[in-house]
């Protein structure tokens, strides 16, 4: 028997056997181009496409949630096909992630997709969080508190845990992540220099190249006010033409201006976007920033537990890549902790794949096996031993 890990993230879904040392990162949704009217891309195939620019996205989720199940079939088939993984279903099983605080019926449909659809010998599922504070038990001996930071794609979760349950009663989401970084910097281009509110790829990419965290946004501001040299943090970014530019990249200074290359010029976005992780209500979300919501989420649970878990707060999700963003979350966090508390800030050594790695961890360990529902339990009980089992 082998196992599959598959972290199925409203981004992309990490994937692998439990043997390999790392996952096919796969973005999750079918791709349809302006430029290609004859075929769809699935996943990676979007890397055959050759005119990246006006893509449209059909996506398997919304808000967070597992909806369109016709897309993410068409993309777990892709995945699991000759092509990727070649997946021998009768004999492997899979480690499954859901979405946080996930509906009863979602769940069900998971259960039931590879069961009975896939007719996998066996299942475990489970949230990202739990793989990703698994991963830290196992690094840490002793680790009985944590506190993981997700910050991804749909919105960023804080959940607390003590002795490998989560303190569900504490459990928070803020309804900010990657996807609304992406639009609104789109937005503001599009406001301030070109119209690229159909250039979702590009833009995002042209966030993860030059974006970053500000530790003091007010210092910062002044000096993106400056003019010349003095400024130094005005970026000219090229964009791709797909004939001679693949992908974006940041014009280096004091070079020559090439007339046949379009160039966008980010100054205070930079900094002003990832801003809305710490201040969602600059665009009207009324919620706490990630540091308020750690310090309120701690609040909530057990006053013994407390300090632990100031101890051990595990930063991951792809948010958490962006340069200056663990300090920024330390030293805001600072001032809102208790005075006598010590407090401790980590970023996952690898944000993105953390809960993949957790998750491989988890089936190469000798107890498993009780953690998993068999094929022969699901056609005995049906989906009501999942529910039962998989309560994490």
């Amino acid at each position: 028997m082998t196992t599959v890990m598959l972290d199925n993230g409203a981004y992309t879904a990490k994937v692998g056997y439990i043997s390999e040392m790392n996952p096919k990162i796969i973005p999750n949704c079918v791709i349809k181009a302006k430029t290609v009217r004859n075929r769809i891309f699935i996943g990676n195939q979007i890397d055959e496409c050759k005119d990246l620019s006006g893509l449209y996205f059909l996506l398997a989720f919304q808000k967070g949630y597992l909806t369109n199940w016709e897309i993410e079939k068409q993309v777990w088939d892709h995945m699991f096909g000759k092509n990727e993984l070649a997946v021998n279903f009768e004999e492997s099983g899979f480690i499954v992630t859901e979405s946080y605080l996930n509906f009863k019926s979602i769940q069900e449909s998971i259960d039931e997709i590879f069961f009975e659809e896939y007719q996998v010998p066996f299942l475990f599922r489970c949230n990202p969080s739990y793989l990703i504070q698994y991963k830290q038990q196992r690094k840490k001996k002793n680790l009985f508190c944590c506190l993981v930071v997700d910050s991804g794609y749909s919105y960023t979760h804080v959940v607390p845990y003590h002795n490998g349950r989560a303190v569900k009663m504490a459990m928070r989401r803020i309804s900010i992540g990657g996807k609304i970084l992406t639009n609104h910097l789109k937005e503001v281009i599009s406001y301030r220099q070109l119209m690229v509110m159909d250039e979702t790829h590009v833009i995002n990419q042209l966030k993860e190249d030059t974006c970053f965290v500000s530790q003091d946004f007010y210092a910062d501001m002044n000096l993106a006010k400056q003019k010349g040299p003095s400024n130094k943090i005005a970026l000219d970014y090229v964009l791709p033409d797909y004939a001679h530019i693949k992908r974006g990249h940041i014009k280096e200074p004091d070079t020559e201006i090439n007339s046949s290359e379009q160039i966008i010029r980010v100054c205070n976005e930079r900094f002003s976007i990832p801003e809305l992780l710490f201040h969602p209500s600059d665009i009207g979300i009324h919620e706490m920033g990630i540091p308020e919501a750690i310090a309120y989420v701690i609040g909530l649970c057990p006053e013994e537990l407390q300090p632990f878990l100031y101890l051990n707060i595990i930063l991951t999700g792809g948010n958490s890549c962006l340069p200056g963003f663990r300090e920024r979350v330390f030293k805001d966090l600072r001032t809102l902790a208790p005075d006598h508390f010590e407090i401790n800030v980590r970023l996952d050594d690898s944000p993105i794949q953390a809960s993949w790695q957790g998750g491989c961890l988890l089936g190469n360990s000798p107890d498993f096996t009780n953690h998993i529902v068999t094929k022969d339990q699901f056609d005995e009980h049906g989906v009501g031993i999942c529910q039962e089992m998989f309560n994490y």
